[in-house]
């Protein structure tokens, strides 16, 4: 059960208003009870710092990293942070079909194509070795690039392996 909602699946601040409506006063108790209903809502729903901070602690460990602008990002508006990092991990978990590891291997492809910040393309090894793979399998995957994504995309790659230990740290 997740630990930000109640025992019906609501978020707090969503059951103290229930609450308030099933026992009559939701609008018929006059200002006193709406001014105590916000009260509540207020003292249920989690500050936009505690959110963020929840929201990063989320996503480093499942990630292993988070780059230092999401975190600035999530502390700005942790909302767009919470529903890109639901994108990620749709994308980028474990799937139906296609196991986390396979994906991370497709990002690694990608981002070795792609070029451009090289810290990306290792945290995305490490993540695959978490997953399971070898630095061999990720070798393997980097010479499939050859071909299609030519030799700076391999050369980027192999550059990249080079900083990742077999264990998945840096």
């Amino acid at each position: 059960m997740d630990p930000a909602l109640d025992r019906r699946g609501r978020a707090p601040h969503r059951a103290a208003l229930c609450r308030r409506r099933s026992t009559g006063a939701g609008g018929r108790g006059g200002k006193d009870a709406a001014a105590q209903t916000r009260a509540e809502v207020a003292m249920a729903k989690p500050s936009t710092a505690q959110r963020a901070d929840a929201l990063i602690a989320k996503m480093k460990a499942a990630r292993g990293y988070i780059y230092p602008e999401w975190e600035f990002a999530a502390r700005q508006d942790p909302e767009f942070v919470e529903t890109y990092n639901r994108i990620y991990e749709l994308g980028l978990g474990e799937g139906k079909h296609v196991s986390a590891k396979v994906r991370e291997f497709v990002a690694i492809a990608l981002l070795a194509f792609r070029g451009g910040e090289r810290a990306g393309l290792v945290a995305h090894m490490e993540r695959a070795i978490r997953f399971g793979a070898t630095r061999e399998e990720i070798f393997e995957v980097l010479e499939t690039c050859l071909i299609p994504g030519g030799a700076p995309t391999f050369h980027r790659g192999l550059s990249a392996l080079m900083e990742v230990k077999g264990d998945g740290a840096k």
